[in-house]
């Protein structure tokens, strides 16, 4: 089968090769993969910025698709069932978070696309208990980037204090920015967007999406903005989605006494700018939100299924795999929202949707 493979750490190590086609064995599926989501996360691997997978692999962690094939083991799903998954592929099973089905943070856990082979390829290996089947209205396109907003529900449903009537900003208009806008007005909360020139068409979308107020921070004042909105009080969270440490420097001027920064951002370098003295004498929360756990998907699905939240919005671009660089670049280069590759080209029978 085909698969793009990363083939060591450093600068463009990316290749499409031929492989073998994985087979499935006891709790395991074979999926036939028809759209995969291109992340941040992978763009930090391409560019050499992230150390937290292990080459040689097969990278992507955001997919949807039909089942091939199934272990001897597997009850949940059948063949020709149309699904997505959860990243987690194998942890532990003994540790507390583990018990506690917060898999994302079992420290031996291994995630598809990171420790062990993703979804950039034509089937891919899942565990059952990982799988979700799809409602007959949610497209196979729009499941292929449930990860991605499975992390907004995580870090505000789950991780913030957020209510409706509560007004947030988001930092990054990014496809994990506005995956989390969503989800935050289906709460009936209200939410600020910022993002620099460029990304203008990404906040363009936002306004799009029903957020209350879009901010260019390279020509407004976004403190000022924030301050004047809240009568002085500041945001009651802010979420930050850029993972650009720059815009650390004066992120509790955001924020009211007592409020929330909640950290999705990954960083492609170490730095701690936050200003730790405002920490203390306003009794600022930091929470950090990682990924996300099972429940997140279920909440996910759910909105979906709801049609509260419309994914297909923010895919503004598709793909087959062998144009995989052409994919790469446009992701990099932020001209486009969601860029998602097309392993195969699925018909109707298949439920190419």
């Amino acid at each position: 089968m085909k698969a793009l493979v990363i083939t060591k750490q450093g600068y463009g190590n990316m290749e499409l090769k031929e492989v073998q086609k994985p087979e499935p064995i006891d709790n395991l599926i074979r999926v036939k993969v028809a759209y995969a989501g291109i992340c941040g996360t992978d763009i930090h691997c391409y560019k050499g910025e992230y150390d937290r997978f292990n080459p040689p692999l097969i990278l992507g962690h955001e997919f949807s698709g039909i089942v091939d094939a199934v272990g001897e083991n597997v009850t949940k799903v059948k063949p020709g069932d149309r699904v997505t998954s959860e990243t987690t592929l194998w942890t532990c099973g003994e540790c507390e978070n583990c018990k506690n089905r917060e898999y994302n943070l079992c420290r031996n856990r291994k995630g598809i696309g990171s420790q062990v082979d993703g979804c950039f390829a034509e089937y891919i290996i899942v565990r059952e208990e990982s799988v979700h089947k799809l409602a007959d209205n949610i497209s196979l396109l729009a499941a292929s980037i449930t990860e991605p907003i499975a992390c907004g529900v995580h870090a505000s449903m789950e991780k913030s204090n957020v209510q409706a009537g509560d007004m947030v900003v988001i930092l990054g208009p990014g496809p994990i920015g506005l995956c989390l806008a969503q989800v935050l007005k289906s709460m009936d909360v209200k939410v600020i967007v910022a993002g620099i020139t460029k990304d203008e068409k990404r906040l363009e979308l936002a306004k799009n999406l029903g957020v209350d107020l879009t901010v260019d921070t390279m020509k407004e004042n976004l403190p000022k903005i924030v301050s004047e909105y809240t009568n002085g009080k500041g945001a009651d969270i802010v979420f930050e989605c850029s993972g650009v440490a720059l815009v650390l420097g004066n992120i509790f001027d955001l924020l009211k006494q007592k409020g929330q920064l909640i950290q999705m951002g990954v960083f492609a370098k170490n730095e701690n700018l936050l200003d730790l003295n405002a920490i203390v004498q306003r009794e600022i929360c930091v929470i950090g939100s990682r990924s996300q756990k099972p429940s997140s998907w279920i909440t996910t699905l759910h909105l979906m299924k709801e049609g509260k939240i419309t994914p297909e919005k923010l895919i503004t671009r598709i793909e087959p795999l062998d144009n995989w660089e052409e994919a790469f670049q446009a992701a990099m280069q932020g001209t486009e929202i969601k860029v998602v590759l097309q392993p195969n080209m699925l018909d109707v029978k298949e439920g190419g949707i």
